[in-house]
């Protein structure tokens, strides 16, 4: 089949025949009719993040496309249907500290690299190999609204978040990095759950306009000038904030964290899932009697659920969560390079999406 290979970080991806998937038992063989290309895909190949990933390696996480055989033990996929690939794959022999890779993309530690010696091999090819968990129903899709299925696998990720802070109808969400790719989709994705507001700070006076004007008045831009930023974030609320979900990048430092995180009311909920500190730098530094005496609950968060995904599709089936507000843009696999080149233009509310 035809793939694009990444045969060592820092060289450009190859296009070339590789072998296809072998099915076994407790596995699903997608044809892979839309993969989406994340902003920052070029900076892993290129080996600035440090991503665990054994080379070489058919990249791309997460896919949505149409099942083209099962193995025996499935009972209720069959070939034809349409599926959105997780990428987020677990060992199945610890349920309670599975291994995880991140298929395509990394790894978490070693038993993470062991899953990569069958998982490795990701989206960016005609077909792709999952856990049979891993592959889940969409139903009936137009084949043509395929790539905007994709804004799924982006949702997740703040979705994952907002779970595990339990978020519930009418509270107040705080998204630190708003105005990045996945703090926006977090916006959407808060709003769909019915957050009765969310808080956005930036810097982009531009992008903190646009979630104003897609979403009204529940969005509350903020933005950041490093002057008493967390009084005026906690003014911006109409009252206390419940939840703080941090999205910000590695590049982002941990001083906007902070002060995102301490907006945070009296047992308040505080998700870390960003990338702050993972390329070096200070650690966050939150005050122990302030964690303590307030009874905040501080979490990290990597992903999502396996759960999350059927209820994040049936959110975008009722309307709730609007896919229609994704601009999107395709390239064929073999113009690779472009799309990795579109998607680090890093548009809010726009997929890069190859289709094998």
């Amino acid at each position: 089949m035809r793939a694009a290979v990444l045969e060592e970080f820092g060289v450009p991806l190859s296009l070339r025949e590789v072998p296809a998937p072998v099915l076994g038992t407790g596995e699903v063989l997608v044809d892979v009719v839309a993969a989406p290309v994340l902003p920052y895909a070029a900076e892993v190949f290129r080996g600035e993040r440090n991503y665990q990933l054994t080379l070489p390696v058919v990249p791309g996480a997460g896919a949505v496309g149409r099942v083209r055989a099962t193995g025996p033990d499935a009972t209720r996929l069959a070939a034809g249907d349409w599926v959105l690939c997780d990428p987020t794959i677990r060992a199945r022999d610890d349920a309670l500290t599975p291994d995880i890779t991140l298929q395509g993309l990394s790894a978490r530690g070693e038993g993470g690299l062991l899953l990569q010696r069958h998982f490795g091999h990701g989206s960016y090819a005609e077909q792709v190999l999952v856990p049979t968990e891993n592959a889940i129903p969409l139903g009936r899709i137009d084949p043509a609204e395929a790539g905007r299925w994709t804004a799924l696998s982006l949702c997740l990720v703040p979705y994952g978040g907002l779970l595990a802070a339990d978020l519930r109808p009418g509270e107040t969400v705080l998204v630190s990095g708003a105005t990045g790719t996945f703090g926006s989709a977090g916006v959407a994705v808060a709003l769909a759950m019915g957050a009765g507001c969310v808080v956005a700070p930036g810097r982009n006076e531009a992008v903190l306009a646009d979630l104003e004007r897609r979403f009204g008045a529940r969005v509350r831009p903020v933005r950041l000038t490093g002057d008493d930023d967390t009084a005026r974030l906690r003014a911006a609320a109409p009252g206390p904030i419940d939840v703080v979900l941090d999205l910000l990048p590695p590049s982002a430092g941990p001083a906007p964290v902070r002060t995102a995180a301490m907006t945070v009311r009296e047992y308040g909920r505080v998700v870390l899932m960003g990338g702050v500190g993972m390329l070096g730098g200070d650690d966050l530094a939150l005050p122990y009697p302030w964690i303590m005496r307030n009874n905040i609950t501080l979490r990290g968060q990597w992903l999502c659920p396996r759960t999350a995904n059927a209820s994040l599709i049936a959110l975008a089936r009722a309307g709730l969560l609007e896919l229609d507000q994704f601009a999107v843009t395709e390239f064929p696999l073999d113009d690779i390079a472009s799309a990795l080149d579109h998607a680090a233009s890093n548009r809010r509310f726009a997929l890069t999406v190859v289709r094998p």
